[in-house]
């Protein structure tokens, strides 16, 4: 999920429904919620046999005492339409929606369009009912018609649908928590909403006819949320689609005034090469889009296309009688002086002489003559991820959104509103931190753990040509520091320079000596997405909200 309040540019949730039109009503659509009280169930609250009505204000503050901040406010009040949405500054009578976004019209639409309320009724037939009580606000419009029922249509298409909106508990006043529920999807436009072809359905081969919309508007002409499919026949699709995974409920979180985006946030590609292929997924217009987060800088021997033009490593990066190989600068090699199993090639580099003419996928390298991931066999310092080979921090590169906090490279909600684990304390900045360490203040390269400092270099194993030190995987050569050529310390391997003795035999990759500490360190992202993101490991992108 991610920020979508950008005063200076259009934001939307692009959200793909697919599929073709519904037959009503599906099987698998959503139960509305009837535990409300009233004939139904759906509360006592109701709208009169109308069309294009709304009800009066509704006052908000025996619910939510603080009002509900929305882009804006807090509203403390608010209004039930029944063509479809609530606003928060009056009542909306339009009933063919205008297409997000709208100036002066906060709004929350979970079906925005030309609902008819005056053919016959019941309480299970052609109603629209809303209920207040603490922290809760409900609006069902249940089995409703479209416009114009006085038409004679038979049968009449019905929509069933709700709105839930929840206090968000423990977090910041106006908070809030949306659930759009859908069980029945049987019309996508009124008679004046442009021509249809019969009983609330568009003729697909005219352009007038405006389906319904569905999403979120700020009221300030700029800012919004709208669910993909909407003013088109695919928004009927709401009933059998979700972004939970649960067909026909689609939920949302609003934090700050601004709407959670699902779906972005995430770390991606932009398409570019080497360093300005780093992006994050934002909401842009109706999409999610990747957006370049990484520069081009001078290049460098770090084995990352530093300056974009495609090409790795490329000139003279490194001293004299040194060589750039595999981002780490080496001495230059001769016929003969490579170590058993080496082959001293054309550009003066030692490498596996099985791994000579193998040519592996960026995603890959050689090894043993055969092309093995990236990350195979490297486990980063603690807090860090293996991107492409490296580790790195990927909370310096990932911008959380407002209410969130970089975690082990992923965006999750700040605590409070995220309850912290068993053991854990609720920081300040919105973190969770073991109990103990909330008092703790560590040596660099050291993390606390249940009050006591841990080395964050404890167990791992750094890319091939560096060693771990303070917490960091650095390019380096011959024995680790604080060595004098064997691992000492603690019986750990014997170190001569190409590896650490049981480190998978292949000697090229290197931890630091044993410190006799059995320390846990755990791969910290999932590792099928992180292999395209080479640029991650070198580019310091300042984080909006970041774990102390």
């Amino acid at each position: 999920m991610r920020v979508l309040s950008r005063s200076s540019s259009v934001v939307a949730l692009a959200l793909v429904l697919a599929g073709a039109l519904l037959a009503p009503p599906p099987a698998s659509a959503a139960p509305l919620m009837a535990t409300f009280g009233g004939p139904a169930g759906y509360g006592t609250g109701t709208l009169p046999a109308n069309d294009d009505g709304s009800s009066s204000p509704i006052d908000l503050t025996t619910a939510f005492p603080g009002g509900l901040n929305f882009f804006g406010g807090p509203y403390t009040q608010v209004w039930v339409n029944n063509n479809g949405n609530i606003t928060f500054s009056a009542g909306v009578s339009q009933y063919t929606p205008t297409a997000f976004p709208v100036a002066m019209r906060p709004m929350i639409a979970p079906y925005w369009g030309d609902v008819d309320t005056r053919g016959p009724r019941s309480a299970t037939s052609n109603m629209v009912y809303y209920h207040l009580e603490p922290g809760l606000l409900v609006a069902t419009w249940h089995n409703v018609g479209v416009y114009n029922q006085t038409a004679g249509q038979t049968p009449t298409p019905r929509m069933d649908f709700q709105l839930i909106v929840r206090n968000a508990i423990g977090c910041r006043a106006g908070d809030f928590d949306v659930e759009f529920r859908y069980n029945r999807c049987e019309w996508e436009a009124g008679n004046a909403s442009g021509e249809r072809s019969n009983n609330g359905l568009c003729d697909t081969e005219t352009s007038g006819c405006v389906p319904a919309q569905a999403g979120f508007d700020a009221g300030d002409g700029t800012n919004f949320v709208e669910i993909m499919g909407s003013r088109t026949s695919a928004i009927r699709n709401l009933c059998t689609t979700s972004n939970v995974g649960m067909p026909g409920v689609w939920r949302f979180s609003v934090r700050g005034g601004s709407v959670s985006c699902p779906g972005t946030g995430d770390v991606c590609e932009t398409g570019m090469p080497g360093a300005c292929g780093v992006g994050v997924t934002r909401c842009i217009g109706r999409e999610v889009e990747c957006v370049q987060i990484g520069t081009s800088t001078a290049e460098r021997c770090d084995g990352i296309d530093n300056d974009c033009n495609g090409t790795v490593d490329e000139g003279e990066l490194c001293g004299a009688l040194e060589v750039c190989s595999a981002g780490v600068c080496v001495p230059s090699c001769f016929e003969g002086g490579c170590a058993e199993g080496d082959t001293c090639n054309e550009a003066g580099v030692c490498v596996e002489t099985a791994c000579i003419g193998v040519t592996c996928p960026a995603s890959e390298r050689c090894e043993g003559g055969v092309c093995v991931g990236a990350c195979a066999g490297i486990t980063c310092p603690h807090g860090q991820q293996c991107v492409a080979g490296r580790c790195t921090d990927l909370c310096d590169v990932i911008t959380c959104a407002a209410g969130e906090i970089c975690v082990d490279g992923e965006c999750r909600a700040q605590c409070p509103c995220a309850p912290c684990g068993e053991g854990e304390t609720c920081l300040a900045d919105g973190s969770c931190e073991s109990a103990g360490c909330d008092v703790v203040i560590c040596d660099p390269g050291f993390y606390c753990e249940a009050g006591a400092c841990l080395d964050a270099c404890a167990g791992a194993v750094c890319p091939e040509g560096q060693w771990c030190t303070q917490g960091e995987c650095v390019d380096g050569s011959g024995p680790p520091p604080g060595t004098d050529g064997d691992a000492g310390g603690g019986g750990g391997g014997d170190v001569d320079g190409g590896g650490v003795a049981g480190d998978g035999g292949n000697g090229r990759m290197r931890t630091r000596p044993e410190q006799g500490c059995g320390c846990r360190v755990a791969p910290r992202a999932p590792a099928s997405w992180l292999w395209v993101m080479a640029p991650l490991a070198l580019i310091a992108v300042r984080r909006r909200l970041r774990r102390a």
